[in-house]
């Protein structure tokens, strides 16, 4: 789109992990276990005036639908780059010195190209803790578990992120019972405490889900000769044995690890932190003596500032501005996040705790809005009232510090607050913005509104159009 020519050097297949292995094909069998879990709620749909006989599946259906939107987006994907004239170059790819890259395949001679500007965009794989056997049937991670292979009858899901709770979004529609261990003393540690909290009673609680947490799996065994897997269970603080769990299957969703190892990042006098390339704001890779390395970027899960496709995506446009002339800095804390859980869950900027903490830090008040799903006259409409939004922000200024949702749709209602922090847009502004009614986006019209600023807080230099 800007001009420059352009070629990506691709070792496995066009789309990485989120178009073969994750965002995609997930939402696929999270389509499927939204409406089994709908159809399969006799007391919702009767509310609806419906009846429904008993709901079914076919396993392999449910697993070709996940792998040929996979399939699509891919060629898509492919088809969309080849008619923008981007080369595709098969193979690994290593940096051998300043603008220079050898790539090829295993058992074919290797070739080296040079470029004014190198974009690392490498991402991640499933990381799996020592002690842990994986065998791809019984034991396994997200990139096993999106094929779909079988539906156990109980599984455990160690880790309880983002990839856990999806996961046990799936199993649980299509009849499996899940047991979720998880290293630190709640459930869903990364989200707002009260956000979990109420997703642990909407999500965990009614379902066929048990948890251990506090606790390590310190060695899985995967199930043969008859055996079921195996998983001991130590405490996390004080590493005694607590428990044996014997179930049908593990699913090892415990993050994920950077795919940095083999870039010959040594060449250019880079030393990975963790694994992960380390980077200033511009995301231009930094040597091991502090200095930035002429023309080499790294975006994505491999530098680490939010394992997210799309902040990958705008890491990477950020980037091509930059080196097209025009200076960007991206704002990772107006980077949206969204759990598609049934209802959903989604984020944007700092978590209650994070906000108090910077709050007192630097020397601020803030203050704290909810609006809930019941209030909500298309959530009603739909008998989908559970679900709560939430707002921070200064009300000495106004500026948005984090907004939390869960319910319907809320991956899709999150934009409106991402945006604003994004823009700069403060409370005072935006609660005057129409929303179409009767539409879930009044629940952040809701949040906005209940918002109160200081006296005196200015609003935003750009005056309304009036018309």
């Amino acid at each position: 789109m800007q001009g420059l020519k352009t070629a990506i050097i691709e070792g496995d297949v066009v789309g990485g992990t989120c178009v073969n292995r994750g965002c995609v094909p997930s939402k696929a069998l999270l389509a499927v276990s939204g409406r089994m879990r709908e159809l399969q709620d006799e007391h919702h749909m009767k509310s609806l005036g419906l009846q429904v006989s008993t709901a079914g599946y076919d396993r392999q259906a449910v697993a070709d639908h996940a792998n040929n939107l996979a399939s699509k987006i891919r060629s898509n994907l492919t088809n969309s780059m080849k008619a923008l004239g981007v080369d595709i170059l098969t193979g690994f790819g290593t940096i051998v010195g300043k603008q220079k890259v050898r790539y090829g395949k295993v058992g074919f001679p290797d070739n080296e190209i040079t470029a004014r500007n190198i974009i690392i965009a490498t991402g991640s794989v499933p990381f799996v803790p020592n002690g842990i056997e994986i065998d791809g049937k019984t034991v396994f991670t997200s990139d096993h578990a999106l094929k779909l292979e079988s539906v156990p009858d109980w599984i455990a899901i160690v880790g309880s992120g983002y990839i856990g709770l999806e996961f046990s979004d799936v199993y649980t529609a299509l009849g499996s019972e899940v047991t979720f261990v998880e290293a630190l003393d709640q459930l869903m540690p990364g989200f707002d405490p009260e956000i979990a909290k109420l997703a642990q009673r909407i999500l965990i609680n009614p379902r066929k889900i048990d948890y251990h947490t506090g606790v390590f799996a310190s060695k899985i065994t995967p199930a043969k000769d008859g055996k079921p897997v195996l998983i001991e269970l130590i405490d996390a603080k004080t590493k005694e044995h607590k428990e044996t769990l014997e179930v049908d299957a593990a699913l090892i969703a415990t993050g994920r690890a950077p795919f940095t190892k083999g870039l010959g990042l040594e060449n250019v006098n880079v030393v990975t932190q963790r694994g992960f390339v380390p980077v200033d704001e511009r995301m231009q890779v930094m040597d091991a003596d502090g200095n930035a390395v002429p023309n080499l970027y790294c975006i994505g899960d491999a530098n680490g500032k939010l394992m997210l496709a799309h902040a990958a995506s705008a890491q990477g446009i950020s980037v091509v501005e930059r080196i097209s002339g025009k200076d960007n800095i991206l704002n990772h804390l107006s980077i949206p996040a969204a759990c598609f859980t049934h209802p959903e869950i989604s984020m944007v900027g700092l978590t209650e705790p994070q906000a108090r903490e910077k709050a007192d830090k630097e020397g601020f008040e803030i203050s704290v809005v909810k609006t809930s799903f019941k209030a909500n006259t298309k959530a009603l409409a739909e008998n989908e009232g559970d679900g709560l939004a939430k707002m921070i922000y200064r009300p000495d200024t106004g500026e948005i510090l984090g907004v939390h949702i869960l319910g319907l749709h809320a991956a899709d209602l999150i934009h409106e607050a991402s945006n604003a922090i994004a823009l700069g847009t403060r409370v005072q502004d935006i609660k005057f913005a129409v929303h179409a009614h009767p539409t879930l986006s009044e629940v952040l019209d809701e949040l906005f509104k209940a918002a109160k600023v200081n006296a005196g807080v200015p609003h935003s230099v750009n005056e309304p159009v009036a018309a």
